[in-house]
């Protein structure tokens, strides 16, 4: 059995869940059901990030304890996923007793490896990133990413050895071209490991005399570790390192999913970490772009962080979930509004695939006695249909494993239009009116029928909650089974006569701009 492990990054707890968040998880998700459909052992982790600095300055400010801001915001990232319906086989607490256990292990493990050591340093100390910056890192003497003055510290801290791994990190990324995709981050991956890039080793530990909010260094009780190593190391977790039997067969099948603000991290030092571990490195490293919002990047300070379940109750989340993975090509930054949100979900879901069902089912009722017709008079405008669901079949899986989601979905649209053309073509509705047409009219119906199974099972991955639903208004069973995903030789003709159908609300109806007040 093919196996397949999917990660998030976890989130860090200092923010409720927003669009950023939600397409990472989305894209796991679908990735997810994707593998499960398709018959492969799938494993899905997500989970938050609890521990630093951040965390104990905002419980200090809410005259609260670090571990209830973390259980606080934490369960809120948990609840949004459950009320969202993904489907994590582990939700991970970077304060959960075995992660806890395997950073201490890990820490020993690397630290007896000769690749941490300890030394006093002095530079500019950013909060927001929990880090000391170069001057890369500052646009007018700030920081980039928090527009905040870092503060000159001077401490002593534990280094894990990053330049001992540039030759071999730069040396396995140019052997693997698919280890880090799409490819404009491989090479800004490698651009970060040339001689003149400034790489440095990089810090792991904070003093308590600082921050006590951490894991404790098994090797030195005065410092903590800092919150990168520490996150890094739920994958491993999640998964059951060091001792579960299944451990090496998922870790030899991961793909990490991330934003490409994160890049550094998972591109350079957890491929080092692994080294120093003795773990081979994970399979992918799959990097999306930024969302913005109505053309603006997303900030507190704006207001403007799409919250998904706010979005759920105004379009339905299958609507969100479908234009995201629709609007974004993976990679590359995209931008959100609702009114692309409602023209997409009008133009795809509602006059295209909604159209094509409500139509089928409304004929099958009209004309063969609302149940499903045999198809008896198969030529070849039937025979096309059938090889349109074969190669939109084809597209579909091709563009999943190239993480190129927005032409799978295009693919499955393009066929439904395909079907929607055949049927105005055949026009049952004259067809019935002919001496001896029944039989065209059930061949026309069933195959239009038999198409919207077709769909449905290629859309399972994508819209979780529709595909079920399609597949019951044809009368079949409401789910849909590991190992069912049609490929291009899958059998033609499954969906069985004499079903009755059920119609019913239309799946996907109109939808108009809500009012935002």
């Amino acid at each position: 059995m093919n196996r397949f492990y999917v990660t998030t990054p976890i989130y860090y707890v200092n923010d409720v869940p927003h669009i950023g968040h939600c397409f990472t998880t989305i894209v796991a998700d679908t990735l997810a059901r994707y593998h499960r459909l398709a018959g492969d052992e799938t494993f899905f982790l997500t989970g938050t990030d609890e521990h630093g600095e951040k965390i104990a300055e905002a419980a200090a400010l809410r005259d609260t304890t670090p571990q209830a801001v973390a259980d606080e915001y934490s369960q809120r990232f948990r609840a949004t996923w459950e009320a969202l319906g993904f489907s994590f086989d582990r939700f991970i607490r970077t304060t959960d007793p075995d992660h806890v256990r395997n950073v201490q292990a890990v820490l020993t493990r690397v630290h007896e490896a000769g690749d941490i050591d300890f030394r006093e340093y002095e530079g500019l100390y950013c909060v927001g990133c929990e880090r000391f910056l170069t001057d890369r890192d500052l646009v007018d003497g700030r920081c980039a990413d928090h527009e905040r003055a870092p503060e000159p510290r001077r401490e002593g801290n534990y280094f894990f050895r990053l330049t001992r791994y540039r030759e071999w990190l730069a040396e396995y990324i140019r052997a693997h071209p698919d280890f880090i995709r799409p490819e404009r981050y491989r090479n800004e991956a490698l651009a970060m490991l040339r001689e003149d890039s400034g790489l440095e080793d990089f810090s792991i530990s904070r003093p308590k005399s600082r921050v006590t909010w951490g894991i404790e260094l098994p090797f030195d009780p005065d410092h903590v570790c800092y919150v990168w190593f520490d996150a890094l190391i739920n994958y491993l977790t999640g998964i059951g390192y060091p001792d579960a039997p299944d451990f090496d067969a998922l870790w030899g099948a991961t793909q990490h999913v991330i934003a490409k603000d994160i890049l550094k991290q998972h591109a350079l030092f957890w491929p080092a970490m692994l080294r120093s571990m003795g773990l081979p490195p994970f399979r992918h490293l799959n990097v999306h772009g930024y969302w913005s919002v109505d053309g603006r990047k997303i900030s507190k300070s704006l207001g403007n962080a799409v919250d998904p379940l706010l979005m759920r109750e105004r379009y339905g989340f299958d609507a969100f979930r479908y234009f995201l993975l629709r609007e974004m090509v993976f990679g590359v930054d995209a931008n959100f509004t609702e009114e692309a949100l409602v023209t997409r979900a009008n133009a795809d879901l509602a006059n295209n695939l909604g159209n094509l069902l409500n139509r089928t089912l409304n004929m099958t009722e009209r004309f063969a006695g609302g149940a499903v017709p045999s198809a008896v008079a198969v030529g070849a405008p039937e025979a096309e249909v059938e090889a349109g669901a074969r190669r939109a079949a084809t597209a579909v899986h091709g563009a999943v494993a190239e993480f190129k989601f927005h032409d799978a979905l295009a693919a499955i649209v393009a066929f439904a239009s395909d079907v929607n053309r055949y049927l105005d073509a055949r026009a049952p509705w004259k067809q019935a009116k002919r001496e001896g047409g029944t039989a065209a009219v059930h061949t026309t119906l069933y195959t239009a029928a038999e198409s919207l199974r077709w769909i449905a099972l290629l859309l399972a991955p994508f819209l979780p909650e529709a595909a079920p639903r399609i597949l019951a208004q044809l009368g079949l069973a409401a789910s849909v089974a590991p190992g069912s995903l049609p490929r291009e030789d899958a059998r033609w003709g499954a969906l069985a006569a004499g079903a009755p159908i059920a119609r019913g609300a239309p799946l996907f109806p109109r939808i108009e701009r809500a009012d935002p007040r």
